[in-house]
């Protein structure tokens, strides 16, 4: 009983209320460029073209958007307080998610296990399988590698 009570008057943290998809699905960004302990300019350039292009937002929203995913990632303690909103996506749309999760840790020329770990394991929370985020990190890879 005391459990319960101490939980109802607990504030939750930001990243634990709810949100829109496009909020978790930037801290979701926000982390994997962070899981690898540093974040770089090239990757936060990386995730607002990427919220840019999937959400059609103008480069303002982008840039607001990416602000507060910052702070959200910044404070988490894991990623299903994010994928719990991204998952409620169709699969396509979260199959995406996945590529565009490897276009952020891609993004810097190098790779990590750490990095590979992060991916792996967000697709398993939004019920991505194996063989569909193989497809994403290949057209991410493609895309990487693509000449601008």
């Amino acid at each position: 009983m005391m459990k319960s009570l101490k939980k109802l008057f607990t504030p939750k943290t930001p990243a634990e209320q709810t949100m829109p998809a496009e909020i978790a699905v930037g801290a979701l960004l926000v982390e994997a460029a962070l899981v690898d302990g540093v974040y770089v300019n090239i990757e936060s350039d990386m995730i607002a073209e990427i919220l840019l292009e999937s959400f059609n937002f103008d480069a303002s929203k982008a840039d607001d958007v990416l602000a507060q995913a910052e702070a959200l990632a910044e404070e988490a303690v894991g990623s299903h307080q994010f994928t719990r909103h991204a998952k409620k996506l169709p699969l396509e749309d979260r199959i995406k998610v996945i590529e565009a999760i490897y276009r952020v840790v891609l993004s810097d020329g190098e790779r990590s296990d750490v990095e590979d770990a992060y991916v792996r394991h967000v697709a398993g929370l939004l019920h991505v399988d194996d063989v569909q985020r193989a497809g994403a990190r290949q057209r991410a890879e493609a895309r990487t590698s693509a000449p601008d």
